[in-house]
């Protein structure tokens, strides 16, 4: 005989994971720039997004000497913290659902042990479980100026499915305080995983025409 009520739970778990709150990783590892993945936890805490945040070691002390923050009230912006020695963490299985993982900043070292799998801590595990389960993986790296030994780990992490992203200013929003600028690029990283925010300004048409007006005069001159 069929299992009916098997399958009617089953359509109940179903049921309830479809209102359950996305999940997204967030990784800040020890690159220059925590204040990006600190201006992520802050965007999305209020969200229906639920974040999991890992700070490699070397991010906490980033954390300490670029900002006014402490590692503390920065673990308190995320709604769940993993310690990065915690391999048996849920993020480091690939049955625990996500919609990705995005490290921000991401340090050349962490770049490293992605390109090459090389699971060393949580950090990089949880990065290496979300390429293997297709999931979305966006690395902001900001190291620069790049050689081509670091060109050559973007292109292996590209090559096995991560999205590499830099810190990059877009000036054509004519941003008037660092916050601005953090908060662009963040918004615009966040867009990769179809999590909108108005919290920054976007190109619209009324630019475009702008623009194209301020071409065609000049064009005249």
């Amino acid at each position: 005989m069929w299992n009916f009520c098997g399958f009617a739970n089953f359509k109940e778990r179903a049921k309830k994971r479809n209102f359950m709150k996305k999940r997204l990783v967030i990784g800040i590892s020890g690159a220059t720039g925590a204040v990006y993945g600190i201006r992520m936890l802050e965007m999305l805490k209020d969200s229906d997004i639920e974040t999991h945040l890992v700070l490699s070691n070397a991010a906490e002390k980033i954390i300490q000497l670029e900002t006014d923050y402490t590692v503390d009230h920065v673990k308190g912006l995320a709604h769940y913290n993993h310690d990065i020695d915690n391999v048996g963490a849920a993020i480091a299985s690939g049955s625990f659902d996500t919609i990705g993982m995005v490290v921000i900043p991401c340090s050349i070292k962490t770049l490293s042990g992605i390109a090459n799998s090389f699971s060393v801590n949580l950090l990089i595990r949880a990065a290496d479980v979300t390429l293997k389960e297709r999931r979305k993986l966006v690395l902001m790296v900001g190291e620069t100026p790049f050689h081509k030994g670091h060109f050559r780990l973007m292109s292996q992490a590209v090559d096995i499915g991560a999205i590499i992203t830099l810190p990059s200013v877009s000036f054509y929003t004519r941003p008037q305080t660092i916050r601005d600028i953090v908060d662009q690029r963040v918004a615009r990283t966040l867009d990769i995983f179809d999590i909108k925010l108005d919290s920054f300004k976007r190109w619209s048409q009324a630019d475009g025409d702008k623009a194209m007006d301020l071409l065609n005069k000049e064009r005249d001159l």
